[in-house]
């Protein structure tokens, strides 16, 4: 019952938020009618340009950034999101609907649409679920196009979190220690270090347990057995078991050709973060441009750091995927565009005039929880931009939160599934046990 209220009470509040956005978007269609949209690029070679994970906004950012650099885009994504708000984007081309990541049939039908759109090149931007699929799928689509992503040893490396860490420690850049584990009996068995307190983390993505970072060990050894039974942990699915570093968390954005760092970007980070502002660390941009140059990468990586109240430096992970950071490259998006296509170019990163982003719906219903906030509120709508609004492209705005968000509480409604929270930045309601 609890679920279906708060289904239902959602999508009240979206309904009461439709007047104001059907206002806004109208106002945005006919300034733009009005001024003249933004001139596009004219490239010596435009190329068409294939994103997935078209419900996610870091899919919008940069169909919007290859729209701006004058290429054509195809946007894909699976059934489930087939509404998705980004579809109706003009930086939009084509849609096409392609089979789930994990399924059989899903590299055969990205090569049937490169195939069909005459696609250039293909930047994956993955769900936790995905970077290993498209990592498989590489070879074959590089019979017909580029693709920005990493092969299947690359993407394995990195995603699985003891195998990063042990990568990075090789090529000598500092880690947490970090331990695999398959068994509560071994979190049990475990030898402590006097002082230090370390935390389980799943290797597979996990969008509910990611949160508990309960510290380790317990009170006995029996307290400590107990709260790593309560995982999901089995020799099918490891966890590690890393040491806890005081200090501030960082996440970064970083694009890389054959070993080069094109784009990047720092902010300091959240658990559930959707606010996004760059903070210049040079040691954590050095320990990056090292790590992809030792692996030669190419693709997108987004690490996560530790910086200690010392100023020492340690990646906790690193996720083979777009970041949703890269949101923050709006008014610098032909730019982008070369980044991600071209080799030779200068590291891109934001500038001293980019301001932060934020999604307004997550602000307000963050006003909405907390009253108290709102000065913080005001503070954060003054001093940035939406991530997904644009005033000569409003569509996504009003689509994602009035079609897209609406459409997935009623199939869930329906269905009987649960939710855990609803993320407007990647399009989808999180769900126990989801991607």
């Amino acid at each position: 019952m609890n679920r279906v209220l708060r289904s239902v009470g959602m999508q009240a509040l979206l309904a009461a938020a439709l007047p104001a956005n059907l206002a806004v978007t109208a106002g945005s269609l006919l300034y733009s009618a009005v001024v003249g949209k933004p001139a596009r690029e004219r490239p010596d070679r435009p190329r068409t340009v294939m994103l997935s994970g078209g419900k996610m906004t870091k899919a919008l950012a940069l169909a919007r950034a290859f729209h701006a650099a004058g290429h054509r885009v195809v946007l894909v994504e699976a059934a489930k999101y087939r509404l998705t708000g980004h579809r109706f984007s003009i930086a939009v081309d084509a849609f096409h609907v392609v089979p789930p990541p994990d399924d059989p049939e899903y590299a055969a039908a990205l090569v049937d649409v490169v195939r069909a759109e005459g696609v250039d090149v293909y930047v994956p931007v993955c769900s936790p679920a995905s970077s290993w699929y498209d990592a498989l799928a590489k070879p074959l689509l590089e019979q017909y196009c580029e693709v920005v992503h990493g092969d299947a040893d690359d993407i394995g490396t990195v995603d699985d979190k003891g195998a990063f860490a042990a990568a990075a420690a090789e090529a000598g850049l500092p880690v947490p220690d970090t331990h695999r584990v398959t068994s509560a009996d071994e979190v049990a068995a475990f030898d402590f270090p006097p002082g230090a307190t370390y935390v389980l983390k799943s290797i597979p993505y996990d969008a509910v347990n990611r949160l508990d970072l309960t510290p380790l060990p317990r009170s006995s050894t029996a307290e400590t057995r107990a709260f790593a039974a309560s995982k999901p942990m089995s020799p099918d699915r490891p966890w590690i078991l890393q040491e806890f570093v005081p200090g501030t968390e960082y996440c970064t954005h970083g694009t890389a050709r054959d070993g080069v760092l094109t784009v990047y970007c720092c902010c300091e980070s959240s658990a559930f973060q959707l606010n996004y502002d760059h903070v210049e660390r040079p040691a954590i941009e050095e320990w990056v441009t090292r790590f992809v140059a030792d692996r030669k990468l190419t693709g997108q990586y987004s690490f996560d750091f530790i910086v200690a109240a010392d100023g020492a430096v340690r990646a906790i992970e690193c996720n083979p995927r777009t970041h949703s950071a890269i949101t923050m490259f709006y008014d610098q998006e032909a730019a982008l565009s070369r980044a991600y296509l071209s080799d030779g170019c200068e590291t891109l990163r934001p500038t001293a005039a980019s301001r932060p982003t934020y999604w307004l719906y997550q602000e307000l219903w963050r006003l909405l929880s907390d009253p108290s906030s709102v000065a913080e509120r005001v503070r954060t709508l003054w001093e940035g931009t939406d991530a997904i609004f644009s005033v000569h492209d409003p569509l996504p705005f009003l689509l994602v939160h009035h079609l897209q968000i609406p459409s997935l509480l009623l199939e869930n409604l329906l269905s009987g599934r649960d939710w855990v929270k609803i993320d407007v930045n990647i399009g989808k309601l999180v769900e126990p046990g989801g991607d």
